[in-house]
């Protein structure tokens, strides 16, 4: 008897519990918000360059919306209730309440080889007046880098024409070198240089101007077509007038076109005109999205940022076709500070970097690269074998030259082989100076710098410096084209062939050659 009582009661107890479970899940189901997936929303509030957007509830990362029939934003701070929208175009004519439509695709810009030739803004639409692009694809402007195992090591060299830079801080293709120094030292110029002299080298070239002045760009695009460069090149422009999202865009829009063509096979050039500006306006849309600041106000995340950018630049394994990416990042310096924090962090980023010294720009020592701060890490396995066989020792002996220059300023007396490396010091540097669009082919540069580490140069006067450099290229070229095609081709330079190339420069240099007491007139 007692054993039925107390089953009875146990299915009492369930019975009651079953319903208590099914009366809280009704009430739970009450009070549970109904969230409906819909593909507009409402503006909530516009600022300068950045709009939040109530209502997307389904929207992805970097989707473009659609606020007007003209006016494009790029989804970007994802929240509960509101969506932060980066702005590509002006603002002016949106109002809070107005829609914002899904377009279900995220950032792509154009690419293939329509636009060699072309000026397009960060959004791939054509500046130039020259008409649509045609037969293009889009590509998604946010890619991952390459993985490790697709990446193949840095080994063939990226003449610049620059002698200072081939010589002591040579490129390779698929290197990320940074080009660093205060305004006006000349880091565009070394930059529109190297476009110039990939003429004929199988190269695509790309020139991403971020923020900078209308006329400013206008100049360089009218000296890119002058020396026939946008034959093979194209330019990515954002001007200091355009909204902030297209400025934080322009070196994403730009890589992606490049890796169109990385991937087909090809060796592209990449410069960034510049990262401190992109960095600003980074800046300025991550405080108007409320973001936490950091140090100089930048948000936490700059660092990747740049990071994600620059890893995308590579050279490819024959696998994965073969091609390369080489980026040329500009920076600029406040005051020659180049421990302050965007610097440094795109220093650690790189693999390399060539600092442009103001002082020397001043003494008119161009181009001005400070041989002592600049370095590229991936060295002479970059360069040409003939590089190897006569600049081993030419870094440190303009080192020392620089040393010995400052002390010698104090007028104190020098002994006579102090002054054998002063002399010796300044032919190095007149051999280094270069005007602009004058780019030297390797084995030219490689001619005169055999002269140069034979003393040849020794007892000739620095004024006559650029005349006799001049002769002795032209002598290599006609009585030693064997040689000189040998040494483009990438073959070590023979002992045999240093004598003949050094005879050959004594007598084109002896209507130049003095007596030593006076060899060493002129100023540096």
């Amino acid at each position: 008897m007692n054993q039925k009582t107390n089953e009875s009661e146990t299915g009492e107890l369930a019975s009651v519990m079953d319903g208590f479970i099914s009366t809280m899940a009704d009430i739970v189901k009450k009070k549970e918000p109904v969230v409906e997936v819909r593909d507009y929303g409402r503006i909530a509030s516009i600022s300068s360059g950045i709009i939040t957007v109530s209502g997307l509830t389904d929207v992805q990362s970097e989707e473009l919306l659609v606020c007007t029939p003209d006016a494009y934003g790029m989804a970007f701070d994802l929240n509960p209730d509101v969506i932060g929208v980066i702005m590509l175009d002006e603002t002016d004519n949106l109002s809070a309440g107005d829609e914002v439509n899904r377009t279900h695709r995220v950032m792509s810009v154009p690419v293939g080889d329509a636009l060699i030739g072309r000026v397009v803004d960060a959004r791939g639409k054509p500046l130039d007046r020259e008409g649509p692009l045609s037969h293009t694809s889009l590509r998604a402007v946010e890619q991952p880098a390459p993985e490790i195992m697709d990446r193949a090591p840095v080994s063939i060299p990226l003449q610049t024409g620059i002698t200072v830079i081939d010589t002591l801080i040579p490129i390779g293709r698929g290197q990320r070198e940074l080009i660093l120094g205060d305004r006006q030292t000349g880091k565009t110029a070394i930059t529109l240089d190297t476009i110039a002299n990939q003429k004929n080298k199988n190269v695509i070239c790309i020139y991403c101007g971020i923020g900078k002045r209308g006329a400013a760009l206008a100049k360089v695009i009218a000296e890119l077509k002058a020396h026939d460069a946008m034959d093979y090149s194209f330019a990515v422009v954002s001007t200091e007038e355009d909204p902030p999202g297209l400025q934080f865009m322009a070196p994403y829009t730009a890589t992606a076109m490049a890796e169109h063509f990385m991937h087909q096979g090809q060796d592209v050039l990449i410069v960034y005109d510049d990262l401190t500006r992109h960095a600003r306006a980074y800046r300025e849309l991550s405080l108007l999205l409320r973001r936490p600041p950091g140090r100089e106000a930048f948000p936490g995340d700059i660092f990747y940022i740049h990071a994600r950018l620059l890893e995308r630049s590579t050279r490819l394994t024959k696998d994965k076709g073969g091609g390369s990416l080489t980026a040329l990042p500009i920076i600029e310096t406040e005051a020659q500070n180049i421990s302050a924090y965007i610097p440094t962090n795109l220093i650690s980023i790189t693999d390399g970097q060539i600092y442009l010294s103001p002082m020397f720009f001043r003494k008119g020592i161009l181009p001005a690269v400070d041989v002592g701060k600049s370095v590229s890490r991936v060295g002479g396995k970059a360069q040409l074998p003939a590089y190897r066989t006569v600049a081993g020792d030419l870094r440190l002996t303009y080192s020392q030259f620089e040393e010995l220059e400052s002390f010698s300023r104090f007028g104190a007396r020098l002994d006579e082989e102090t002054q054998k490396k002063l002399s010796r010091g300044r032919r190095i540097r007149e051999i280094l100076k270069q005007y602009r669009y004058s780019p030297l082919p390797a084995a030219d540069q490689i001619a005169v710098l055999i002269a140069l580490t034979h003393g040849v140069f020794d007892d000739i006067a620095l004024s006559d410096m650029a005349e006799a450099q001049k002769k002795i290229r032209q002598a290599a070229n006609a009585d030693h084209q064997e040689v000189m095609d040998n040494i483009v081709q990438g073959k070590k330079i023979e002992e045999k062939a240093i004598d003949a190339l050094v005879q050959t420069a004594q007598k084109a240099v002896k209507p130049y050659r003095k007596e030593s007491s006076d060899a060493d007139t002129g100023t540096a």
